[in-house]
């Protein structure tokens, strides 16, 4: 280890300030700040919550719902991400429903459903299309190409969201002394609007790269202004975040996709946090909008670990009747989940607060 970062790791393991709450965005900074050893590093003094960074985790039961729906459907089929497939709903989750004899299939790359749509015309293909402003270009591309190509057979469900209002809603409390910013993220948005959120709410806030180097850069700076309670916002990405992001990424989003209100589980229906798509290619659309209801299993913290109001140790499923091979809330089935990332990563040197 070079010996600034030895000396960085220093500082945050003998940090003696005042007790901090600080919060990192991101489902990857949550499973890299494990991995790396820099959560554990940390001294009781400071508390680490995981917000809503993990995509599967915020979206509602409505839209679970109707994708089962269109899986047991006839003459459809559900294509989404595998850590989709155990997603509680109201009633089953996707799995369940291909159990039953559903209609159901995962990919690892979209690009590769609209291959099969096209060479299996007669079905209907529907895409679960989740994610935030990281994926949300992708998702464009593959709505302008269904469009381009005449691709009649596919259409999009979507349940894309964008971060800057989950973080108004979060900083509106004083719950945290300070944000790590989701670094995928403000690769595409650019740091100006966290810098404006941070100007807003007179909060601390850093955006942080992924790589031990970059996580300790990061973690030092946001454990030194929240302790010094200096506000504003610290862009220790700077070789990949530009305070503009990625214009071409956000021309092809701005073209497809309108916002709308959306509902977060944790945060209910934030104004404007929604990616729908436009009227235009309304053709592959398949019915997106208004899927708001949301049900969290009666004695799950899921809607409060999200928040930041609790920790996946203190839910009493924990470890439990709730496991990545069993789970009963959404943040212990994706891989991005605060849950999911403890149990895997955490449970050995997990310190409850």
């Amino acid at each position: 280890m070079p010996m600034y970062e030895t000396e960085l790791a220093t500082f945050l393991k003998n940090y003696q300030g005042p007790p901090l709450r600080l919060m990192e965005v991101c489902g990857t900074h949550t499973s890299a700040l494990y991995r790396t050893g820099l959560r554990q590093l940390l001294p009781s003094a400071i508390t680490l919550l995981s917000g809503p960074g993990c995509p599967v985790c915020v979206t509602p039961t409505a839209f679970i719902d109707r994708l089962t729906e269109y899986a047991l459907q006839p003459g459809c089929k559900v294509m989404t991400f595998g850590d989709m497939l155990s997603v509680p709903g109201s009633n089953m989750s996707l799995a369940q429903a291909r159990d039953k004899g559903g209609s159901v299939d995962f990919f690892y790359a979209p690009e590769s459903a609209l291959d099969k749509a096209i060479a299996d015309p007669d079905t209907l293909y529907i895409l679960a299309a989740v994610g935030f402003e990281t994926t949300a270009p992708v998702w464009a591309t593959l709505v302008q190409r269904a469009a381009r190509e005449k691709i009649g057979n596919i259409k999009f469900l979507t349940a894309l969201k964008t971060m800057p209002p989950a973080l108004h809603a979060l900083c509106g409390s004083d719950k945290t002394d300070g944000f790590l910013c989701p670094g995928h993220v403000a690769v595409i948005t650019g740091s100006d609007p966290f810098a404006r959120l941070a100007e807003r709410y007179e909060k601390a806030m850093v955006i942080g790269g992924f790589a031990r180097s970059e996580l300790l850069r990061a973690m030092t700076r946001l454990v030194l202004v929240a302790g010094c309670k200096k506000t504003g916002l610290w862009n220790e990405y700077a070789t990949v975040v530009k305070p503009e992001g990625n214009l071409l990424a956000q021309q092809a989003m701005d073209e497809v996709f309108e916002a709308g209100s959306a509902t977060w589980r944790g945060l209910g229906s934030l104004p404007g946090s929604g990616l729908y798509i436009r009227e235009e290619y309304g053709a592959w659309d398949a019915g997106s909008r208004g899927l708001d209801l949301d049900r969290v299993p009666p004695g799950c913290l899921c809607n409060r670990i999200i928040l930041g109001d609790a920790l996946p140790q203190q839910c009493p499923f924990f470890g439990k009747k709730c496991t990545p091979q069993h789970p009963v809330g959404a943040c212990m089935v994706s891989s991005e989940g605060s849950c999911c990332i403890t149990w895997r990563e955490g449970r050995a040197g997990a310190r409850e607060e």
